[in-house]
């Protein structure tokens, strides 16, 4: 396959086996096939960056960075909730806003967002970023959950809609259950910084 695969893309393209299974006894022959690097399952995104200066050798590297806004003037020590059940977008995300100079704190699923949210002390998180499709508690149904909260200031904590679907009916979902912005999947990260800025301004770190 990998053969195939070179034979159409050409040299120049890199290929990478991503697998979770021991590599170790079919590299040789996969190298000689035209394999560039290996990705051990879970990818965690503190060894994704290395797999690919090693698979791209230095077109990655000479590139010039796009580098993470830092918000950390106005915003440093911001406390967010990210929601994300998916492990390895969180991790990104995560590892994305505290380069940004945010504090963040995380949950697996909505409803363990909203016992977040109700056991917090008062004024703990300034906004909550929070992901649509999740298997226990969509997004949609924590936000209402949220809202409905007695407490008006945790009821009223900005939150923020990340999801793949970005059509407009999806927006209006989002909107209807009481959610203050939207950002689409994958992230753009200026977007969602111009989007946190926008919403939190400089009076939103928490003191």
């Amino acid at each position: 396959m990998v053969r195939q695969i070179r034979a159409i893309v050409g040299d120049s393209t890199p290929i990478i086996i991503v697998t979770a299974y021991d590599w170790t006894a079919f590299e040789e022959e996969a190298r000689a096939a035209g394999v560039n690097a290996f990705c051990n399952k879970p990818i965690f995104l503190s060894e994704l960056r290395d797999i690919l200066i090693e698979a791209t050798g230095n077109m990655l590297s000479a590139q010039p960075e796009n580098p993470i806004p830092d918000l950390s003037e106005h915003l440093g020590g911001t406390r967010l909730l990210l929601t994300e059940d998916n492990e390895l977008n969180r991790e990104i995300a995560v590892e994305i806003l505290t380069d940004s100079g945010f504090v963040v704190d995380t949950a697996e699923d909505g409803s363990i967002a909203v016992e977040k949210v109700k056991n917090a002390a008062p004024g703990a998180y300034s906004l909550i970023l929070m992901d649509i499709q999740m298997p226990q508690m969509n997004g949609y149904d924590a936000t209402r959950a949220i809202r409905a909260l007695d407490d008006p200031a945790r009821a009223s904590i900005p939150i923020v809609a990340m999801t793949a679907n970005a059509f407009e009916e999806d927006r209006k979902k989002a909107f209807d259950a009481g959610m203050n912005a939207f950002v689409s999947k994958p992230i753009d990260v200026d977007k969602l910084m111009g989007v946190l800025s926008s919403i939190l301004g400089a009076e939103g770190k928490q003191q």
